[in-house]
Protein backbone atom coordinates (compact mmCIF):
# COMPACT_ATOMS: atom_id res chain seq x y z
CA UNK A 1 0.00 0.00 0.00
CA UNK A 2 1.18 3.54 -0.66
CA UNK A 3 1.80 6.41 1.72
CA UNK A 4 1.78 4.53 5.04
CA UNK A 5 3.02 7.67 6.76
CA UNK A 6 2.37 11.28 5.89
CA UNK A 7 4.43 14.26 6.99
CA UNK A 8 2.56 17.11 8.62
CA UNK A 9 3.73 20.56 9.62
CA UNK A 10 2.45 22.18 12.82
CA UNK A 11 2.39 25.96 13.32
CA UNK A 12 1.92 27.31 16.86
CA UNK A 13 0.79 30.70 18.13
CA UNK A 14 -0.55 31.99 21.44
CA UNK A 15 -2.34 35.03 22.86
CA UNK A 16 -2.53 36.65 26.28
CA UNK A 17 0.25 34.65 27.88
CA UNK A 18 1.04 35.19 31.54
CA UNK A 19 3.62 37.86 32.24
CA UNK A 20 6.28 36.23 34.43
CA UNK A 21 8.97 38.92 34.08
CA UNK A 22 9.16 41.88 36.45
CA UNK A 23 10.75 44.58 34.31
CA UNK A 24 9.45 43.37 30.95
CA UNK A 25 7.12 40.82 29.41
CA UNK A 26 7.58 37.06 29.16
CA UNK A 27 9.96 35.57 26.60
CA UNK A 28 7.94 32.50 25.57
CA UNK A 29 9.00 29.45 23.61
CA UNK A 30 7.06 26.27 22.89
CA UNK A 31 8.33 22.72 23.39
CA UNK A 32 6.67 19.79 21.63
CA UNK A 33 6.70 16.35 23.25
CA UNK A 34 5.26 13.04 22.06
CA UNK A 35 4.25 10.06 24.12
CA UNK A 36 6.58 7.04 23.91
CA UNK A 37 5.44 4.12 26.08
CA UNK A 38 3.98 6.48 28.68
CA UNK A 39 6.95 8.86 28.75
CA UNK A 40 7.09 12.33 27.22
CA UNK A 41 9.97 12.64 24.78
CA UNK A 42 10.93 16.03 23.37
CA UNK A 43 10.54 16.45 19.61
CA UNK A 44 11.65 20.03 19.25
CA UNK A 45 11.42 23.67 20.35
CA UNK A 46 10.42 26.89 18.71
CA UNK A 47 12.51 30.01 18.83
CA UNK A 48 12.06 32.38 21.78
CA UNK A 49 9.74 35.33 21.23
CA UNK A 50 11.42 38.06 23.22
CA UNK A 51 9.20 40.29 25.37
CA UNK A 52 6.01 39.03 23.69
CA UNK A 53 2.76 37.80 25.22
CA UNK A 54 1.18 37.08 21.81
CA UNK A 55 3.84 35.07 19.97
CA UNK A 56 3.52 33.68 16.46
CA UNK A 57 6.38 31.23 16.19
CA UNK A 58 8.27 31.03 12.93
CA UNK A 59 9.78 27.62 13.55
CA UNK A 60 7.46 24.78 12.56
CA UNK A 61 7.24 21.27 13.94
CA UNK A 62 7.28 18.51 11.34
CA UNK A 63 5.83 15.21 12.53
CA UNK A 64 5.24 11.87 10.82
CA UNK A 65 1.54 11.10 11.09
CA UNK A 66 0.96 7.33 11.35
CA UNK A 67 -2.67 6.70 10.51
CA UNK A 68 -2.79 3.45 12.46
CA UNK A 69 -1.52 4.92 15.72
CA UNK A 70 -2.87 7.17 18.43
CA UNK A 71 -0.13 9.78 18.70
CA UNK A 72 -0.34 11.89 21.84
CA UNK A 73 1.32 15.31 21.68
CA UNK A 74 2.08 17.78 24.43
CA UNK A 75 2.61 21.47 23.65
CA UNK A 76 4.26 23.14 26.62
CA UNK A 77 4.90 26.89 26.86
CA UNK A 78 7.79 28.29 28.88
CA UNK A 79 9.14 31.72 29.70
CA UNK A 80 12.85 31.63 28.91
CA UNK A 81 15.29 32.29 31.71
CA UNK A 82 18.63 32.93 30.04
CA UNK A 83 20.49 31.71 33.13
CA UNK A 84 18.70 28.35 33.09
CA UNK A 85 20.35 25.34 31.46
CA UNK A 86 17.61 22.78 32.15
CA UNK A 87 14.07 22.97 30.86
CA UNK A 88 12.51 22.73 34.31
CA UNK A 89 14.41 25.89 35.35
CA UNK A 90 12.44 28.02 32.88
CA UNK A 91 9.10 29.43 34.07
CA UNK A 92 6.27 27.14 33.04
CA UNK A 93 3.37 29.03 31.43
CA UNK A 94 0.99 26.22 30.52
CA UNK A 95 0.51 23.19 28.33
CA UNK A 96 -1.98 21.43 26.11
CA UNK A 97 -2.20 17.68 25.43
CA UNK A 98 -4.03 16.23 22.44
CA UNK A 99 -3.89 13.53 19.78
CA UNK A 100 -2.24 14.42 16.50
CA UNK A 101 -5.37 13.37 14.63
CA UNK A 102 -7.37 16.10 16.44
CA UNK A 103 -5.04 18.81 15.16
CA UNK A 104 -6.26 18.12 11.61
CA UNK A 105 -9.20 20.42 12.37
CA UNK A 106 -8.59 23.69 10.45
CA UNK A 107 -6.87 26.29 12.64
CA UNK A 108 -7.35 24.16 15.72
CA UNK A 109 -7.69 26.48 18.73
CA UNK A 110 -7.35 25.50 22.37
CA UNK A 111 -6.77 26.76 25.88
CA UNK A 112 -3.84 25.63 27.93
CA UNK A 113 -4.80 23.20 30.65
CA UNK A 114 -2.98 24.94 33.49
CA UNK A 115 -3.90 28.55 32.81
CA UNK A 116 -6.41 30.33 30.64
CA UNK A 117 -4.13 31.45 27.83
CA UNK A 118 -5.38 30.76 24.36
CA UNK A 119 -3.39 29.20 21.56
CA UNK A 120 -3.73 27.96 18.05
CA UNK A 121 -2.21 25.04 16.19
CA UNK A 122 -2.48 24.80 12.45
CA UNK A 123 -1.68 21.52 10.71
CA UNK A 124 -0.85 21.09 7.06
CA UNK A 125 -0.05 17.87 5.23
CA UNK A 126 3.24 18.09 3.34
CA UNK A 127 1.91 16.05 0.42
CA UNK A 128 3.65 18.17 -2.21
CA UNK A 129 7.19 16.84 -2.55
CA UNK A 130 8.65 20.08 -3.93
CA UNK A 131 10.96 22.26 -1.91
CA UNK A 132 12.12 25.82 -2.49
CA UNK A 133 15.56 27.17 -1.64
CA UNK A 134 15.91 30.94 -1.35
CA UNK A 135 18.94 33.17 -0.92
CA UNK A 136 18.28 36.86 -0.28
CA UNK A 137 20.19 40.02 0.57
CA UNK A 138 19.32 43.62 1.34
CA UNK A 139 20.68 46.91 0.05
CA UNK A 140 20.46 50.44 1.46
CA UNK A 141 17.93 49.50 4.14
CA UNK A 142 16.73 52.21 6.52
CA UNK A 143 18.90 52.97 9.54
CA UNK A 144 16.88 52.27 12.69
CA UNK A 145 19.44 52.18 15.52
CA UNK A 146 20.59 55.42 17.13
CA UNK A 147 24.16 54.29 17.84
CA UNK A 148 24.48 51.87 14.95
CA UNK A 149 22.84 50.92 11.69
CA UNK A 150 20.13 48.22 11.71
CA UNK A 151 19.94 44.56 12.66
CA UNK A 152 17.67 43.34 9.84
CA UNK A 153 15.81 40.08 9.46
CA UNK A 154 13.03 38.91 7.15
CA UNK A 155 9.67 37.26 7.71
CA UNK A 156 7.80 35.33 5.00
CA UNK A 157 4.01 35.14 5.24
CA UNK A 158 1.46 33.35 3.09
CA UNK A 159 -2.18 34.28 2.70
CA UNK A 160 -4.72 31.78 3.97
CA UNK A 161 -8.11 31.00 2.50
CA UNK A 162 -9.62 33.39 5.06
CA UNK A 163 -7.43 36.24 3.77
CA UNK A 164 -5.27 36.33 6.90
CA UNK A 165 -1.49 36.23 6.67
CA UNK A 166 0.35 33.36 8.33
CA UNK A 167 4.03 33.37 9.25
CA UNK A 168 5.94 30.71 7.33
CA UNK A 169 9.61 31.44 7.90
CA UNK A 170 11.83 33.89 9.77
CA UNK A 171 15.46 34.41 8.80
CA UNK A 172 18.36 34.96 11.14
CA UNK A 173 19.28 38.46 12.30
CA UNK A 174 22.25 40.16 10.62
CA UNK A 175 23.83 42.60 13.06
CA UNK A 176 24.70 46.23 12.38
CA UNK A 177 24.36 46.50 8.62
CA UNK A 178 22.20 48.15 5.99
CA UNK A 179 23.35 45.67 3.36
CA UNK A 180 22.62 42.25 4.91
CA UNK A 181 23.16 38.92 3.23
CA UNK A 182 21.05 36.21 4.81
CA UNK A 183 21.87 32.52 4.72
CA UNK A 184 20.02 30.49 2.12
CA UNK A 185 17.14 28.45 3.52
CA UNK A 186 14.90 25.67 2.30
CA UNK A 187 11.22 25.15 3.08
CA UNK A 188 8.54 22.88 1.58
CA UNK A 189 6.84 24.69 -1.28
CA UNK A 190 3.46 23.77 0.17
CA UNK A 191 4.44 25.59 3.38
CA UNK A 192 5.42 28.77 1.57
CA UNK A 193 2.53 29.06 -0.88
CA UNK A 194 0.35 25.92 -0.59
CA UNK A 195 2.21 24.58 -3.62
CA UNK A 196 0.82 27.37 -5.83
CA UNK A 197 3.68 29.35 -7.39
CA UNK A 198 1.22 32.16 -8.25
CA UNK A 199 -0.10 32.55 -4.69
CA UNK A 200 0.75 35.84 -2.95
CA UNK A 201 3.64 35.92 -0.51
CA UNK A 202 4.35 38.87 1.77
CA UNK A 203 7.94 39.53 2.85
CA UNK A 204 8.49 41.89 5.78
CA UNK A 205 11.79 43.35 6.93
CA UNK A 206 12.41 44.30 10.55
CA UNK A 207 15.19 45.77 12.64
CA UNK A 208 15.73 43.46 15.60
CA UNK A 209 15.68 44.97 19.11
CA UNK A 210 16.65 43.09 22.25
CA UNK A 211 13.55 44.31 24.07
CA UNK A 212 11.26 42.68 21.53
CA UNK A 213 10.03 45.99 20.07
CA UNK A 214 11.34 45.23 16.60
CA UNK A 215 11.22 48.20 14.23
CA UNK A 216 9.43 47.75 10.95
CA UNK A 217 11.59 48.65 7.94
CA UNK A 218 9.41 47.73 4.99
CA UNK A 219 7.66 45.03 3.00
CA UNK A 220 6.75 43.81 -0.45
CA UNK A 221 4.46 41.22 -1.99
CA UNK A 222 5.35 38.74 -4.69
CA UNK A 223 4.90 35.15 -5.83
CA UNK A 224 7.32 32.27 -6.26
CA UNK A 225 6.88 32.61 -10.02
CA UNK A 226 8.23 36.18 -9.82
CA UNK A 227 11.11 35.59 -7.38
CA UNK A 228 13.89 34.54 -9.72
CA UNK A 229 16.85 36.94 -9.34
CA UNK A 230 14.68 40.03 -8.79
CA UNK A 231 15.22 43.20 -6.79
CA UNK A 232 12.17 44.43 -4.84
CA UNK A 233 11.50 47.85 -3.33
CA UNK A 234 11.14 47.51 0.41
CA UNK A 235 8.16 49.77 1.16
CA UNK A 236 7.04 51.25 4.48
CA UNK A 237 3.35 52.20 3.84
CA UNK A 238 3.30 54.81 6.64
CA UNK A 239 6.33 56.61 5.26
CA UNK A 240 4.92 56.36 1.77
CA UNK A 241 1.78 58.23 2.86
CA UNK A 242 3.63 60.93 4.82
CA UNK A 243 6.47 61.72 2.40
CA UNK A 244 5.77 62.85 -1.13
CA UNK A 245 9.27 62.07 -2.36
CA UNK A 246 9.44 58.69 -0.63
CA UNK A 247 10.73 55.94 -2.91
CA UNK A 248 11.52 53.03 -0.63
CA UNK A 249 13.24 51.92 2.56
CA UNK A 250 15.86 49.99 0.66
CA UNK A 251 15.88 46.96 -1.55
CA UNK A 252 15.50 43.22 -1.02
CA UNK A 253 17.32 41.15 -3.60
CA UNK A 254 16.48 37.55 -4.44
CA UNK A 255 19.92 36.20 -5.31
CA UNK A 256 18.62 32.73 -6.11
CA UNK A 257 15.30 30.90 -6.09
CA UNK A 258 15.29 27.18 -6.82
CA UNK A 259 12.30 24.83 -6.75
CA UNK A 260 13.29 21.17 -6.65
CA UNK A 261 11.32 17.94 -6.80
CA UNK A 262 12.35 15.65 -3.97
CA UNK A 263 12.33 11.90 -4.33
CA UNK A 264 10.08 10.36 -1.74
CA UNK A 265 9.54 6.85 -0.48
CA UNK A 266 6.27 5.08 -1.25
CA UNK A 267 5.66 1.75 0.44
CA UNK A 268 3.71 -1.10 -1.15
CA UNK A 269 2.70 -4.35 0.54
CA UNK A 270 1.51 -7.52 -1.19
CA UNK A 271 0.32 -10.65 0.59
CA UNK A 272 0.93 -14.24 -0.55
CA UNK A 273 -1.21 -17.03 0.97
CA UNK A 274 -0.33 -20.74 0.93
CA UNK A 275 -3.24 -22.84 -0.39
CA UNK A 276 -1.37 -26.14 -0.76
CA UNK A 277 -2.68 -29.56 0.29
CA UNK A 278 -0.21 -29.81 3.18
CA UNK A 279 -2.51 -27.37 5.02
CA UNK A 280 -5.28 -29.99 5.08
CA UNK A 281 -8.83 -29.93 3.78
CA UNK A 282 -10.31 -26.53 4.69
CA UNK A 283 -13.66 -28.20 5.41
CA UNK A 284 -12.14 -30.30 8.21
CA UNK A 285 -11.29 -28.93 11.67
CA UNK A 286 -7.73 -30.31 11.42
CA UNK A 287 -6.94 -27.94 8.53
CA UNK A 288 -5.02 -24.74 9.12
CA UNK A 289 -7.51 -23.09 6.75
CA UNK A 290 -10.57 -24.41 8.59
CA UNK A 291 -12.68 -21.49 9.80
CA UNK A 292 -13.93 -22.39 13.28
CA UNK A 293 -17.33 -21.40 14.72
CA UNK A 294 -15.74 -18.20 15.98
CA UNK A 295 -15.00 -17.28 12.38
CA UNK A 296 -11.23 -17.54 12.57
CA UNK A 297 -8.16 -19.69 11.89
CA UNK A 298 -4.42 -19.15 12.04
CA UNK A 299 -4.21 -17.86 8.47
CA UNK A 300 -7.05 -15.43 9.04
CA UNK A 301 -5.56 -14.32 12.35
CA UNK A 302 -2.24 -13.60 10.63
CA UNK A 303 -3.98 -11.80 7.76
CA UNK A 304 -5.99 -9.68 10.17
CA UNK A 305 -2.92 -8.90 12.28
CA UNK A 306 -1.37 -7.24 9.25
CA UNK A 307 -4.48 -6.46 7.22
CA UNK A 308 -6.10 -4.36 9.93
CA UNK A 309 -3.12 -2.07 9.95
CA UNK A 310 -2.65 -1.83 6.19
CA UNK A 311 -6.28 -1.27 5.32
CA UNK A 312 -6.24 2.09 7.11
CA UNK A 313 -3.70 3.34 4.61
CA UNK A 314 -6.27 3.22 1.84
CA UNK A 315 -9.78 4.60 1.63
CA UNK A 316 -11.15 1.46 -0.03
CA UNK A 317 -9.62 -0.84 2.65
CA UNK A 318 -8.06 -3.08 0.00
CA UNK A 319 -4.59 -4.51 -0.66
CA UNK A 320 -3.06 -6.85 -3.28
CA UNK A 321 -3.39 -10.48 -2.15
CA UNK A 322 -2.17 -13.48 -4.13
CA UNK A 323 -2.57 -17.19 -3.47
CA UNK A 324 -0.31 -20.04 -4.52
CA UNK A 325 -0.39 -23.85 -4.72
CA UNK A 326 -4.09 -24.31 -5.58
CA UNK A 327 -6.07 -25.55 -8.56
CA UNK A 328 -8.35 -22.92 -10.06
CA UNK A 329 -11.63 -23.31 -11.94
CA UNK A 330 -12.71 -23.96 -14.60
CA UNK A 331 -9.69 -25.92 -15.94
CA UNK A 332 -8.46 -26.74 -12.41
CA UNK A 333 -4.87 -25.98 -13.28
CA UNK A 334 -2.34 -25.33 -10.51
CA UNK A 335 -1.41 -21.70 -10.03
CA UNK A 336 1.40 -20.27 -7.92
CA UNK A 337 0.42 -16.60 -8.22
CA UNK A 338 -3.33 -16.04 -8.52
CA UNK A 339 -5.43 -13.14 -7.25
CA UNK A 340 -7.64 -14.34 -4.40
CA UNK A 341 -10.43 -12.11 -5.72
CA UNK A 342 -10.03 -13.88 -9.11
CA UNK A 343 -9.43 -10.55 -10.84
CA UNK A 344 -5.77 -10.58 -12.03
CA UNK A 345 -5.75 -7.02 -13.46
CA UNK A 346 -6.75 -5.60 -10.06
CA UNK A 347 -5.73 -8.08 -7.33
CA UNK A 348 -6.40 -5.63 -4.50
CA UNK A 349 -9.02 -7.07 -2.16
CA UNK A 350 -10.49 -6.70 1.29
CA UNK A 351 -9.61 -9.17 4.06
CA UNK A 352 -12.97 -10.88 3.53
CA UNK A 353 -11.81 -12.03 0.07
CA UNK A 354 -9.74 -14.75 1.78
CA UNK A 355 -12.78 -16.50 3.24
CA UNK A 356 -14.77 -15.97 0.05
CA UNK A 357 -12.22 -17.73 -2.16
CA UNK A 358 -11.88 -20.93 -0.07
CA UNK A 359 -14.96 -22.77 -1.46
CA UNK A 360 -13.93 -22.05 -5.06
CA UNK A 361 -10.40 -23.53 -5.12
CA UNK A 362 -8.84 -26.95 -4.61
CA UNK A 363 -5.79 -27.22 -2.38
CA UNK A 364 -2.96 -28.87 -4.26
CA UNK A 365 0.76 -28.27 -4.57
CA UNK A 366 3.70 -28.10 -4.66
CA UNK A 367 4.60 -25.26 -2.29
CA UNK A 368 6.64 -22.94 -4.49
CA UNK A 369 7.73 -19.55 -3.18
CA UNK A 370 9.81 -18.46 -6.18
CA UNK A 371 6.91 -17.50 -8.49
CA UNK A 372 5.32 -15.10 -6.04
CA UNK A 373 8.69 -13.61 -5.06
CA UNK A 374 9.51 -13.08 -8.73
CA UNK A 375 6.04 -11.61 -9.25
CA UNK A 376 6.68 -8.82 -6.72
CA UNK A 377 10.29 -8.47 -7.87
CA UNK A 378 9.05 -7.53 -11.34
CA UNK A 379 7.20 -4.56 -9.87
CA UNK A 380 10.27 -3.59 -7.83
CA UNK A 381 12.43 -3.75 -10.95
CA UNK A 382 9.98 -1.54 -12.85
CA UNK A 383 10.06 1.00 -10.03
CA UNK A 384 13.76 1.55 -10.66
CA UNK A 385 12.87 3.07 -14.05
CA UNK A 386 10.76 5.82 -12.49
CA UNK A 387 12.31 9.18 -11.68
CA UNK A 388 9.75 10.93 -9.49
CA UNK A 389 9.28 8.47 -6.63
CA UNK A 390 11.36 5.95 -4.76
CA UNK A 391 9.16 2.89 -4.30
CA UNK A 392 9.79 0.04 -1.88
CA UNK A 393 7.91 -3.26 -2.00
CA UNK A 394 7.12 -5.50 0.96
CA UNK A 395 5.97 -9.08 0.41
CA UNK A 396 4.20 -10.92 3.24
CA UNK A 397 4.05 -14.72 2.76
CA UNK A 398 1.82 -16.78 5.08
CA UNK A 399 2.62 -20.49 4.88
CA UNK A 400 2.61 -23.80 6.76
CA UNK A 401 6.35 -24.04 6.18
CA UNK A 402 6.64 -26.96 3.75
CA UNK A 403 8.59 -25.61 0.77
CA UNK A 404 9.19 -27.49 -2.48
CA UNK A 405 11.42 -25.17 -4.54
CA UNK A 406 14.20 -24.24 -2.12
CA UNK A 407 16.86 -23.72 -4.82
CA UNK A 408 14.60 -21.56 -6.97
CA UNK A 409 13.47 -19.59 -3.89
CA UNK A 410 17.06 -18.96 -2.84
CA UNK A 411 17.84 -17.75 -6.36
CA UNK A 412 14.79 -15.48 -6.35
CA UNK A 413 15.68 -13.97 -2.95
CA UNK A 414 19.30 -13.34 -3.94
CA UNK A 415 18.16 -11.49 -7.06
CA UNK A 416 15.47 -9.60 -5.11
CA UNK A 417 18.11 -8.43 -2.63
CA UNK A 418 19.33 -6.09 -5.39
CA UNK A 419 15.90 -4.49 -5.65
CA UNK A 420 13.85 -2.18 -3.39
CA UNK A 421 12.09 -5.11 -1.77
CA UNK A 422 11.80 -7.05 1.50
CA UNK A 423 9.99 -10.25 2.51
CA UNK A 424 8.24 -11.29 5.72
CA UNK A 425 7.33 -14.96 6.14
CA UNK A 426 4.75 -15.89 8.80
CA UNK A 427 4.78 -19.62 9.55
CA UNK A 428 1.48 -21.12 10.76
CA UNK A 429 0.98 -24.56 12.24
CA UNK A 430 3.49 -26.89 13.90
CA UNK A 431 5.67 -27.87 10.94
CA UNK A 432 9.45 -27.88 10.94
CA UNK A 433 10.38 -24.31 10.02
CA UNK A 434 14.10 -24.95 9.62
CA UNK A 435 13.85 -24.01 5.94
CA UNK A 436 12.21 -20.68 6.85
CA UNK A 437 14.92 -19.94 9.40
CA UNK A 438 17.50 -20.71 6.71
CA UNK A 439 15.88 -18.23 4.31
CA UNK A 440 15.82 -15.62 7.07
CA UNK A 441 19.57 -15.22 6.69
CA UNK A 442 20.20 -14.03 10.26
CA UNK A 443 22.57 -16.91 11.06
CA UNK A 444 24.55 -16.70 7.81
CA UNK A 445 24.47 -14.93 4.48
CA UNK A 446 21.94 -16.50 2.12
CA UNK A 447 23.45 -17.87 -1.10
CA UNK A 448 21.83 -18.86 -4.37
CA UNK A 449 22.07 -22.37 -5.79
CA UNK A 450 25.14 -21.22 -7.73
CA UNK A 451 26.84 -19.71 -4.67
CA UNK A 452 26.01 -16.04 -5.28
CA UNK A 453 25.56 -14.14 -2.02
CA UNK A 454 22.58 -11.94 -1.26
CA UNK A 455 23.72 -8.33 -1.18
CA UNK A 456 21.25 -7.61 1.65
CA UNK A 457 19.30 -9.56 4.26
CA UNK A 458 15.74 -8.98 3.07
CA UNK A 459 13.87 -11.90 4.71
CA UNK A 460 12.29 -11.96 8.17
CA UNK A 461 10.65 -15.14 9.47
CA UNK A 462 7.98 -14.98 12.20
CA UNK A 463 6.62 -18.28 13.68
CA UNK A 464 2.95 -17.78 14.51
CA UNK A 465 2.98 -20.55 17.12
CA UNK A 466 5.26 -18.50 19.36
CA UNK A 467 2.44 -15.97 19.73
CA UNK A 468 -0.56 -18.28 19.32
CA UNK A 469 -1.80 -17.83 22.89
CA UNK A 470 -1.44 -14.08 23.11
CA UNK A 471 -4.35 -11.77 22.42
CA UNK A 472 -5.01 -10.68 18.85
CA UNK A 473 -4.12 -7.12 19.80
CA UNK A 474 -0.81 -8.25 21.28
CA UNK A 475 -0.06 -10.37 18.22
CA UNK A 476 -0.88 -7.39 16.04
CA UNK A 477 1.69 -5.21 17.78
CA UNK A 478 4.29 -8.00 17.75
CA UNK A 479 4.02 -8.52 14.00
CA UNK A 480 3.93 -4.80 13.36
CA UNK A 481 7.08 -4.26 15.44
CA UNK A 482 8.92 -7.15 13.74
CA UNK A 483 7.77 -5.96 10.34
CA UNK A 484 8.81 -2.37 10.96
CA UNK A 485 12.24 -3.41 12.25
CA UNK A 486 13.09 -5.57 9.25
CA UNK A 487 11.47 -3.33 6.67
CA UNK A 488 13.20 -0.20 7.92
CA UNK A 489 16.56 -1.96 7.99
CA UNK A 490 15.80 -3.48 4.58
CA UNK A 491 14.99 -0.10 3.08
CA UNK A 492 18.04 1.48 4.68
CA UNK A 493 20.35 -1.27 3.47
CA UNK A 494 18.88 -1.00 -0.03
CA UNK A 495 19.67 2.71 -0.32
CA UNK A 496 23.16 2.09 1.06
CA UNK A 497 23.62 -0.68 -1.52
CA UNK A 498 22.45 1.62 -4.33
CA UNK A 499 24.95 4.33 -3.32
CA UNK A 500 27.89 1.94 -3.70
Amino acid sequence: MAHCVTRVELSVSATSLLDRDVASKSDPFCVLFHDVDGNWVELGRTETAVNNLNPVFGKKFQVDYHFEEIQKLRFAMFDEDKCASQLYEHDFLGEFICNLGVVWLPHFSFKYSVTAEEGQITAQELSDNRIITLNLSGRKLDKKDFFGKSDPYLEFHKQGEDGKWMLVHRTEVIKNTLDPSWKSFTVPLISLCNGDVHRSIKVLCYDYDNDGGHDFIGEFQTTVAKMSEVEFDCINPKKQKKKKNYKNSGFIIVKSCKVLLLQYLVLFLQVGIDFTASNGNPREPSSLHYINPLGSNEYLAAILAVGQIIQDYDTDKMFPALGFGAQLPPEWKVSHEFAINFNPPTPSAQVSAYSACLPHIRFYGPTNFAPIINHVARFAAQALQQEKAAQYFNLLIITDGVISDMDETRDAIVQASKLPMSIIIIGVGNADFAAMEFLDGDASVLRSSTGEEAVRDIVQFVPFRDFRNVSPVHWFFITNRIQSKKMVSGQSSYWQYMRQ
